[in-house]
C-alpha cells in the first residue's frame, strides 16, 4: 500500500493515504475503500506518524485523504499534521468530507488556521442514482447546496446504469459552479457494481479535453495519484 506520493502535474502537492476510524456512513455500494480503517487508535496514530515523516512541504500544498472522512482522523494523527504543517512551511491542505459532515468544516478550518479545500464524493448530481443506486446518503437537491459547503466535487465516470446524459449534466454542473473537481473512472472492485466499458470510451473520447484543464482532474485509475493498491 503506496502511503505517501507528489502530485506533479496539475495543482502540485504532496499527498498522504491515512488510515482513520471507521467511516460514519460506511454504506455506499461501489466502496470497498472502508476495509482500509480500523478501531484501534494506537494503531491508526503509528502507521500515520510514519507516513507523515515523508512530507517535506516541497510544494507548501498537503492533500490529506483517508477510506472516510477527515473527522474520523484521530485528535493524535490531526496534532501531527498541524505539526508537520509548522515545521514544513505547509500553506494549504486539501481535505474530503461526507455530506453529513457540512456543518463541521469550520471546525478544521479554525484547528488548522490556515486555507482548506474541501472536497465531497458527490458522485452523480443525479439525485436518484446517488442515494438509491450508490447509496451515498448525500441529499441534496441541487449544486448550490453543496457549494455553500464544499469547494471540489469527487464524481464517478462507468459504472453500469449510468447514462451519457446524467455523465454530461455532471461536468456541466462541475464547470459551471465549481472552482475545481476530481473524475474517477469506476474501478472493478468487491462490490456488485459493474464497470460500463463502452461508456468509459465514450467518455475518454468526449471528455478528452479536461485533461487540459488545470483545476479538473480525471483519475483513469484508482492510484493515478500514487496512493492507494
Amino acid at each position: 500500500m503506496d502511503r505517501y506520493s507528489v502530485i506533479e502535474n496539475k495543482n502540485k502537492r504532496e499527498i498522504v493515504l491515512l488510515k482513520a476510524f471507521p467511516c460514519v456512513w460506511g454504506k455506499c455500494s461501489f466502496c470497498d475503500y472502508i476495509s482500509d480503517n480500523s478501531k484501534s487508535r494506537e494503531e491508526i496514530n503509528e502507521l500515520n506518524f510514519q507516513v507523515l515523516k515523508n512530507v517535506t512541504g516541497k510544494y507548501k500544498t498537503l492533500e490529506v485523504i483517508n477510506s472516510g472522512s477527515c473527522f474520523e482522523i484521530p485528535e493524535e494523527t490531526l496534532l501531527k499534521i498541524k505539526e508537520v504543517i509548522h515545521e514544513k512551511n505547509i500553506e494549504k491542505l486539501f481535505f474530503e468530507s461526507h455530506w453529513c459532515y457540512r456543518n463541521r468544516l469550520q471546525e478544521m478550518r479554525n484547528f488548522f488556521k490556515i486555507p482548506i479545500t474541501f472536497k465531497i464524493g458527490v458522485e452523480t448530481f443525479d439525485y436518484h442514482f446517488r442515494n438509491e443506486v450508490l447509496n451515498k446518503n448525500a441529499k441534496f437537491n441541487s449544486p448550490e447546496e453543496v457549494t455553500e459547503f464544499f469547494h471540489s466535487p469527487c464524481l464517478m465516470v462507468g459504472i453500469k446504469g449510468q447514462t451519457k446524459n446524467m455523465i454530461d449534466k455532471d461536468i456541466e454542473i462541475t464547470l459551471k459552479h465549481f472552482s475545481r473537481g476530481t473524475i474517477n473512472i469506476f474501478t472493478p472492485n468487491t462490490s456488485k457494481l459493474e464497470r460500463d466499458e463502452e461508456l468509459i470510451t465514450w467518455f475518454k473520447e468526449k471528455y478528452s479535453y479536461l485533461d487540459d484543464n488545470p483545476n479538473i482532474e480525471v483519475l483513469y485509475n484508482n492510484t493515478d495519484f500514487g496512493v492507494g493498491d
